[in-house]
């Protein structure tokens, strides 16, 4: 069902490739695709813009209802169509090589037929509302390319009724800026349509029955990739599709992993038309990048997690040793924040490319990559000498940088001492130590001296600081009565796992909660959703503080809000229990693998 041309967020579910990934709603039609690679423009960007973004529609004529899975352990997506006529199904896959990934994007979209004959429509309609330039079409001696920018589309098939003219020649022609066509299935029929991208390269045109075998050794890949994924513990079907989504956000070509999908979907629909919280995740936060390699260790995967934290290491060195916020997925810095010409979701713009946090600091950060470092020894790895110094180099940052004002872990415009930046800095301390203690990291005798005075300093600072006994919390700035879920994380990191964290979390949800949803700090109910990560944060503190049996019917709630093929937004609407925000987001499903094994770690504790 669909809203001048939009879907809900909660309709669409997720296909990648290791280099981007594909939104496609529950009636068939793809809305997001940036392609060959997720920071490249999108060809299909009809979910910021219905009327002009593009989109690959594949959908049976006239009435019809659907219902669809991810084939088990993997990100191959099958939905089931169902008209008064027949039976069809529609197996969307973005291939994967032999070797791994292929050198361009290859969208495979494979329909078999089920029973009777379903009539299916099909249209491909690129657009360039990321860009400058118009869509072109270009005929080749082996058919029509189109083109967006420098982005080259090209279709190929078989048994897929396409419409267009396959007039051999060569030059820019005043022709249809689509490829579309419509065929009927019978029991046992097979249809296949592959679209091809690259990006300022030459186009390869696949043999369709080559990309027909590539589906299913996709398929393969992919489960073969999950026999490595090892979780036994509650909430497994989640958990596991939670580790796939965050798969799916891994840019293979450098290690990076993207914060979410996509950018600009508001986090509150409003009649303005117009919101300040329509960013761009589509980049690598060194922080979330920290919790996923966290999590993937957890999980007995190696790859992965080795990947990533190189990638880091290795933007983190170029970047003159300095910490930054996030990087672009291939290390570089961003070049600031551009409006593009798409209206936004449901009209509600802006749609942007770039993110502000780029030149804020945030102290927590520190925490977020030397607390890593020390999960990657504990795993039984070994750092090289150069990551030793930049790490003995950011412990000594902490112990300055934990006294300044930042922008906070919520990114915020107005610096101020946030009480989680605060035990943030205390966590990357306490983890260059533990470094030190297992030898990978050797501070002299006078910088051990002063990670451990500033350690206590920090603790110190909280205690008579940040903690309120009139609310019976931790606030989140001295002085303020506003709360802030974001100190949640500290349960875990050890910093508070006692009274005080106890009744903070009994507070947090007296002041933010909407059932066992949370918004992230005071004062958001009027201007964004529920932020899912935090509700999830909360079942973790809970467990941390002995509160396992409350941690247990938290999670079994908060399971129930993924939709029907398991995927988790950036926020969730109290009232509605619409998505919002970028989608698929890492942070969410971060929150529920790590609330998961933390909660089974505890359970007899």
């Amino acid at each position: 069902m669909r809203t001048d041309g939009y879907a809900d967020l909660r309709e669409y579910a997720a296909i990648g490739d290791g280099r981007t990934v594909a939104l496609i709603a529950r009636d068939g039609q793809i809305d997001w695709l940036p392609m060959p690679a997720l920071h490249t423009p999108p060809v299909f960007a009809g979910i910021v813009d219905a009327p002009l973004g593009g989109h690959f529609a594949l959908r049976p004529r006239g009435e019809f209802t659907s219902s669809r899975a991810y084939v088990d352990g993997t990100n191959v997506l099958v939905t089931r169509f169902e008209t008064s006529t027949g039976t069809a199904i529609v197996t969307d896959a973005l291939i994967t090589g032999v070797a791994g990934r292929l050198p361009w994007s290859e969208l495979a979209r494979r329909i078999d037929g089920i029973e009777g004959e379903v009539v299916f429509e099909w249209a491909v309609v690129p657009g360039n509302v990321f860009g400058t330039d118009p869509v072109r079409r270009l005929n080749s001696l082996y058919g029509p390319i189109l083109r967006a920018g420098e982005i080259n589309l090209a279709l190929v098939g078989f048994a897929h009724g396409r419409l267009d003219p396959h007039a051999p020649g060569r030059g820019v022609v005043d022709e249809p800026l689509d490829f579309h066509g419509e065929f009927a299935t019978a029991p046992g029929s097979r249809h296949l349509l592959c679209l091809c991208g690259t990006d300022d390269e030459p186009i390869h045109l696949p043999d369709p029955h080559v990309v027909d075998e590539g589906v299913d050794r996709t398929i393969a890949s992919w489960q073969s990739w999950s026999k490595e994924f090892n979780w036994d513990g509650p909430w497994g079907d989640v958990v596991q599709r939670s580790a796939l989504a965050l798969k799916l956000l891994i840019f293979s070509p450098t290690g990076a992993i993207a914060a979410a999908a996509t950018t600009s979907l508001p986090e509150r629909i409003t009649d303005r038309k117009r919101t300040a919280k329509n960013y761009d995740y589509r980049f690598a936060w060194v922080r979330d990048l920290a919790y996923t390699v966290d999590a993937l260790i957890s999980f007995g995967l190696r790859e992965e997690p080795h990947a990533a934290v190189s990638w880091v290491l290795k933007a983190l060195k170029g970047s003159g040793g300095s910490m930054r916020i996030f990087f672009e997925l291939d290390g570089s810095l961003s070049d600031g924040v551009h409006e593009m010409t798409a209206e936004g979701y449901r009209g509600v713009g802006p749609v942007l490319v770039g993110n502000v946090a780029s030149g804020q600091l945030q102290l927590g950060v520190y925490a977020d990559v030397l607390a890593i470092m020390s999960t990657y020894v504990d795993g039984g790895n070994i750092l090289d000498e150069s990551t030793s110094e930049l790490l003995l180099g950011f412990a000594d940052d902490a112990c300055i940088m934990w006294q300044k004002k930042d922008s906070g872990m919520w990114e915020l415009p107005k610096a101020r001492h946030y009480t989680s930046s605060k035990m943030g800095c205390w966590q990357a301390i306490v983890s260059a130590l533990k470094l030190a203690d297992a030898g990978e990291i050797h501070p002299s005798e006078s910088q051990r001296a002063t990670w451990e005075r500033n350690r206590d300093l920090i603790r110190e600072w909280v205690d008579a600081n940040a903690w309120s006994e009139e609310l019976g919390s931790y606030v989140m700035y001295p002085g303020s009565t506003d709360v802030d879920a974001s100190v949640l994380l500290h349960a875990p990191s050890g910093f508070d796992r006692g009274e005080r964290m106890s009744r903070t979390i009994d507070r947090l949800y007296a002041d933010l909660g909407a059932g066992p949803l949370l918004y992230r700090y005071s004062g958001m109910r009027e201007e964004e959703g529920t932020f899912t990560a935090c509700a999830f944060w909360a079942a973790s503190a809970l467990a941390c503080v002995g509160r396992h049996d409350e941690a247990v019917a938290l999670m079994e709630q908060l399971v129930a809000q993924v939709n029907d093929v398991g995927l988790l937004t950036e926020m969730i609407d109290a009232e509605s229990g619409d998505f919002l925000g970028n989608f698929p987001q890492g942070l969410s499903h971060l929150a529920v693998v790590n609330a998961a094994i933390l909660i089974d770690a505890l359970a007899d504790v």
